[in-house]
């Protein structure tokens, strides 16, 4: 397990108990690219460049500054931040235990599994994880991370809890200029009923792992021929029905997914059974 970023504690009421705090994403499946000459493929760096005396600046030259008025800083030194503490820089506080099905997904940002540190953090660990599973409820209070006061949400996951850095409210755009559709208007029953059966034919249990990154896959395709010198062909895109209305896209779709479905079940009677004999 990677090191915790964090350590501190979570309560609510009289209850302590002292957690770390690790990042819960990967980020190893991403490519990396860097920026290069055109004219003769040298890598381009960016460098830390002084203004005011036109030269470069090391990094043990360094500091950070806000600018206060224009073209006026004030320095912030590793001792001034640390001196900028409040109960969220080292405890995660619960104010609020709210239904989970009441907070919108756009408000979360960021994942980290949370573990207990210490001897006797494991039984409140668990107690306060076991009753956010059995309420159905998020603890929700704030957290300074990187030197900034974040809302954050504790949630069950497993064995583990999780705790998701959230977006404040004034953060979230309102959607009143985008001249939405009323909710419940617009579309007429039939054209429902057929929506709801195409849905139930896409529907199935969540299993993350049924997801792809196939875009990544085929850039990395792309990648090893040009280093091999082989010829490029991009694969061809499924090219889509047109359609002259939403009642036949409706009805076009719901056909295609039950004969795909009819097809599926002949293919898996076909397959050779565990167990069964083949004829000789």
């Amino acid at each position: 397990m990677a090191r915790a970023l964090w350590k501190g504690s979570i309560s609510f009421g009289l209850v302590t108990v002292p957690i770390g705090l690790v990042s819960a994403i990967e980020a190893g499946e991403e490519l990396a690219f860097n920026l290069l000459h055109k004219k003769d493929g040298s890598r381009i760096i960016q460098k830390r460049f002084c203004r005011e005396e036109d030269v470069e600046v090391p990094w043990n030259e360094i500091v950070k500054g806000y600018q206060h008025t224009k073209d006026q800083y004030v320095v912030l030194t590793d001792e001034d931040f640390e001196r900028a503490r409040v109960p969220a820089t080292q405890v995660f506080e619960i104010r609020r235990f709210v239904p989970a099905q009441d907070v919108e997904d756009l408000y979360f940002e960021h994942p980290y599994y949370v573990k207990p540190d210490g001897r006797g953090s494991g039984k409140p660990y668990a107690l306060l994880r076991d009753a956010l599973a059995e309420t159905g409820k998020l603890g929700v209070g704030t957290i300074v991370l990187r030197q900034r006061e974040r809302l954050a949400a504790l949630e069950p996951a497993g064995d583990a809890l999780v705790l998701t850095t959230m977006r404040f409210a004034h953060e979230i755009r309102s959607p009143k200029d985008l001249d939405l559709p009323r909710v419940n208007e617009g579309w007429t029953e039939k054209e429902m009923k057929l929506a709801r059966q195409l849905m139930d034919t896409l529907s199935d249990d969540w299993d993350p792992k049924a997801f792809k990154d196939t875009y990544t896959d085929v850039l990395r395709g792309i990648i090893e021929a040009k280093v091999e010198g082989k010829e490029i062909v991009a694969p061809e895109m499924p090219k889509r029905a047109r359609v002259a209305s939403l009642m036949e896209a409706l009805q076009k779709s719901l056909g295609e997914r039950q004969l795909a479905k009819v097809e599926g079940r002949k293919a898996a009677d076909k397959r050779p059974r565990a167990g069964r004999r083949k004829a000789a």
